[in-house]
């Protein structure tokens, strides 16, 4: 494209407008590359890459929400000063993939689970809106607008271990450029999967882009007799930089890695499944859920469970930041056969070191298996949620009531949602097992009364949270989202502006 080379005379752009119909154009201004190929739609509708870093207990900084129609999911706000707002992304953008996943063709469920499994960091590849609806039209819904690194051509996590050669690499580097690692014949980096003409990315989690050649050299010395390099080889670099995307931790594969999640596979057996999920902090002080008191000869166990491993995937979902309510209520909703992902404590500090999720490795070490395929957990040892009559009379004007008690940690295990440029909240999403699921609320029913009071105004946030410190039960009245049920509740025209929940991530 000549823009990209260099302005054109702009003598040829001073002539008297007329608006072009056919293409319309109201501004020939602003058209100054008028000789693309429209074969080329790589070069048009490039996305972009954002590379996310959070801290412990923070978020991104944007919200996810389902477009109407089951379209791919929309980032609907980006919170200011969060790390999604420092890498450039915008509202209406929408998310083509995560790390090396592929999702624009993914329902939003799909998506929340990749991005929440990457952990604290997250490489997103991203369109905007209006250019992939153009690109679309042009490509058909069937071509694929996320690049992907091919087969084996990702950057490589390895962990090396000192022999008596050393490390088994030396550094090189020009004077303001990147660091590239030379190896020794079947040294120890050789060993650990580290690519012959490698660039050096990150040393034990921390970047060395802006590292002078003696703060390596000191960093590389205090790792003492190991460490772990995150490293790219020149056709990974290649690749990388052909598509535009940025050598980033989450695309790794682990190589020689001194420790792995583990998939418990569990059935249960007459006794149950035999050990005690419970909420607790880990050897760092962070909270998490641990699982204790592992029976000796029940299912537990002979997977392989050990008192103090931390579960970080249920059916290889990530529960993540989820409290102990609903972990539970995950579990519970898989019946007797259940995939649980667990890292022990020496996985847990080496994962956290080098700021990745060990969901990130599963593809390297074990894949989950399926509720169906795989042997299942048990009931885990918690208190029952209080069965109570729900039947209430049925309200004649097409909603429902919902009568609700909270759970053993006091939620009620849902979340709300608001409809985009409505004063009106709804159902958002529901944990399975939970109190709200067990009384049948659905993700998408709108709220209509709480304990008798309507909803529908502006505070109904700030009502919500003084109607939650009430005495229970919670009684709801809801009404479902679609277009029979809406009727009587809806405005004119509401139905067409209809948003699925936001959801920060």
């Amino acid at each position: 494209m000549e823009a990209a080379t260099g302005l054109r005379d702009t003598a040829s752009l001073t002539q008297k407008f007329e608006f072009n119909a056919k293409w319309g154009i109201d501004n020939p201004v602003l058209s100054l590359a008028e000789d693309y190929d429209p074969s080329d739609l790589w070069s048009l509708v490039r996305p972009r890459f954002c590379l996310l870093s959070k801290g412990e207990g923070s978020s991104f900084g944007f919200h996810l929400k389902q477009e109407p129609g089951g379209a791919g999911p929309v980032v609907c706000r980006v919170e200011p000063g969060t790390p999604a707002q420092h890498q450039g992304l915008r509202e209406g953008d929408r998310i083509l993939g995560v790390n090396n996943h592929v999702v624009e063709c993914e329902d939003y469920a799909v998506v929340v689970r990749h991005i929440r499994a990457s952990g604290p960091r997250v490489l997103l590849m991203v369109l905007a809106q209006h250019v992939h609806d153009v690109a679309r039209a042009q490509q058909g819904t069937s071509a694929h607008l996320c690049p992907t690194l091919g087969p084996g051509v990702r950057p490589r996590l390895c962990h090396i271990v000192k022999d008596e050669g050393g490390f088994g690499f030396s550094v090189t580097h020009s004077h303001h450029g990147p660091f590239w690692l030379v190896l020794s014949a079947g040294g120890a980096a050789e060993r650990a999967g580290v690519p012959p003409g490698a660039r050096l990315l990150e040393v034990n989690g921390v970047s060395v882009e802006k590292l002078t050649y003696n703060q390596l050299s000191r960093k590389l010395c205090q790792s003492g007799e190991q460490v772990t390099l995150l490293v790219a080889g020149p056709e990974v670099e290649e690749q990388c930089r052909q598509l535009g995307m940025p050598l980033a931790a989450p695309l790794a594969e682990g190589w020689a890695l001194p420790t792995k999640p583990r998939c418990l596979h569990l059935t249960k057996g007459p006794k149950g499944f035999g050990f005690l999920l419970r909420e607790d902090k880990g050897l760092d002080g962070r909270p998490g859920q641990f699982l204790w008191e592992v029976d000796p000869g029940l299912p537990a166990e002979k997977a392989g469970m050990q008192a103090g491993d931390r579960l970080v995937a249920v059916a290889g979902e990530s529960v993540e930041g989820l409290g102990h309510e609903e972990t539970v209520s995950r579990i519970r909703a898989q019946g007797s056969c259940i995939s649980l992902t667990v890292v022990d404590p020496k996985a847990d500090r080496f994962f956290r070191m080098v700021r990745l999720s060990p969901l990130l490795f599963l593809e390297s070490t074990e894949a989950p298996a399926s509720a169906q395929e795989a042997c299942s957990a048990s009931p885990v040892k918690t208190k029952e949620l209080p069965v109570e009559d729900t039947a209430l009379p049925p309200v004649p004007d097409g909603s429902r009531p919902c009568l609700l008690y909270p759970g053993p940690d006091g939620g009620y295990g849902f979340r709300l949602g608001c409809v985009a440029n409505e004063a009106r909240l709804f159902i958002s999403q529901v944990t399975l097992g939970g109190s709200a699921a067990q009384a049948g609320l659905q993700m998408g029913d709108v709220i209509l009364e709480v304990n008798g009071y309507a909803m529908g105004g502006e505070n109904d946030l700030e009502k919500l949270q003084q109607l939650a410190e009430a005495e229970p039960p919670l009684c709801l009245k809801l009404a479902a989202r679609s277009c029979q049920d809406s009727e009587a509740w809806n405005p004119p025209g509401s139905g067409e502006d209809w948003a699925l929940a936001s959801e920060l991530l």
